[in-house]
């Protein structure tokens, strides 16, 4: 079954169209080195909670946007190597994050239900 790496990240609001040209590039690279599908949602009803949220998981501040995304793997041994591969390509180098990157959220899942 497909194995699904999720990241959630606040990005500046100010920097949308950055943040859509660097996911979408980036988005290029993931697919190149094994990824089936790619997916970014820019937060539109996004609340803080009392507890727990997602802009509080990544200390959204008022000027900023949470965003969600996963990426779409064959199995985890694929996204391993293309994860590995990913970091090592020169173009992620030249495609800087247009965000706090200490403050992304991320991690790999097994699929459990897919309908």
């Amino acid at each position: 079954m497909d194995y699904v790496e999720g990241f959630v990240a606040a990005v500046p609001t100010k920097n949308k169209d950055e943040y859509i040209r660097h996911a979408t590039e980036a988005a290029q690279l993931f697919k190149e080195h094994g990824a089936t599908r790619l997916v970014e949602c820019w937060g539109d009803d996004v609340p803080s909670g009392e507890k727990t949220s997602f802009p509080q998981a990544v200390q959204c501040r008022e000027d900023e946007t949470v965003v969600f995304s996963w990426v779409i793997w064959p199995s985890r041994q694929a996204r391993d190597a293309g994860m590995k591969a990913i970091m090592e390509d020169p173009r992620m180098q030249d495609n800087p994050m247009p965000f706090d990157g200490s403050r992304l959220i991320y991690g790999g899942f097994q699929m459990i239900v897919n309908q």
